[in-house]
């Protein structure tokens, strides 16, 4: 059995990989989302079921239909509403309401059993997402259209979506994170769908945008989301939430590295406040008292 602590790492693990969605996806060049989805989780669901054909653990995919309904939901839901968001309202705006579902996991933590919400959990939550704004408008002020309402209703159903899934999963420990191998399938073949129905196919150019597209199926689309699960079945959770929204902050960081941005003010500023938020909400892990030695 994965210790609290152990799995906490695990989980923050597929934050780091989140953290180079952004680098990735550009790198893949003009790919419409749900073709990249379709792709990478293709990737990334074959590939971990093979890897469970080959070491005899097939039987993880044969669960309940409301495990596979739960599942397919959370990944294929979230995505489909967050691109949906991209395409109906403007691309800053609709970024910034999504990123509402890490102060959501911590909220919503507060409802499960064995779990106790405190004051310093919501606050560091809070202060990620104002670091986050900060990141995603670059410090300019927000221009909130009643036009573009199904493109931010879209947004808030991706936040929605994420955190219930996260926070939900833990209700379902007993499925073994290798069934996250057919939830990646579900999702590339609804996603592929949609791209056939929504898009127009253009397939990556060149050998770069294959290969930053196998990354993200081996990676950010892949391994994150069975390390996610281990983290949000028996990790901190309120630590995983808060401590999300270094992704987008990494991510920047990431792409400006990489020449497409460049460093501002605003970035410095948000990258204190969201590793400010996350140390606070943290708290009770970093300041958790020693056990007394054993008496001679």
């Amino acid at each position: 059995m994965t210790s609290r602590g152990s799995a906490t790492l695990v989980g923050l693990s597929a934050i780091a990989m989140w953290s180079l969605l952004g680098l990735m996806a550009a790198a893949a060049g003009a790919v419409p989302p749900f073709l990249m989805n379709a792709l990478a989780f293709g990737i990334s669901g074959v590939g971990a079921t093979l890897a469970l054909a080959l070491t005899g653990r097939l039987s993880a995919l044969r669960q309940p239909l409301k495990v596979w309904i739960f599942g397919t939901a959370g990944l294929f839901g979230f995505h489909f509403f967050y691109f949906t968001s991209l395409q109906h309202a403007p691309k800053v705006e609709a970024n910034l309401v999504n990123y509402a579902w890490p102060l959501l996991i911590v909220l919503f933590s507060g409802l499960l059993p064995g779990e106790r919400l405190r004051w310093h959990h919501v606050a560091g939550a809070g202060l990620g997402l104002a670091g986050a704004a900060l990141i995603v408008t670059g410090g300019r002020g927000l221009a909130v259209d009643p036009a573009h309402a199904w493109g931010y209703g879209a947004a808030v159903a991706s936040a929605l979506i994420w955190s219930s899934y996260s926070v939900l999963s833990r209700r379902l420990g007993a499925v073994p994170t290798a069934a996250v191998a057919g939830f990646c399938l579900a999702t590339a073949v609804l996603s592929g769908l949609c791209h056939l129905a929504l898009e127009e196919t253009r397939w990556p150019d060149g050998p770069t945008a294959w290969t930053a597209l196998v990354g993200l199926g081996l990676f950010p689309v892949g391994l994150a989301f069975f390390a996610w699960d281990v983290g949000v079945k028996r990790g901190n959770i309120q630590v995983l939430g808060a401590a999300s929204y270094l992704s987008p902050l990494f991510s920047t960081v990431f792409l400006i590295l990489a020449g497409f941005g460049r460093f501002t003010p605003a970035i410095v500023v948000a990258a204190a406040m969201i590793t400010g938020g996350a140390l606070l909400a943290s708290k009770d892990v970093l300041l958790k008292p020693r056990a007394a030695p054993e008496p001679a």
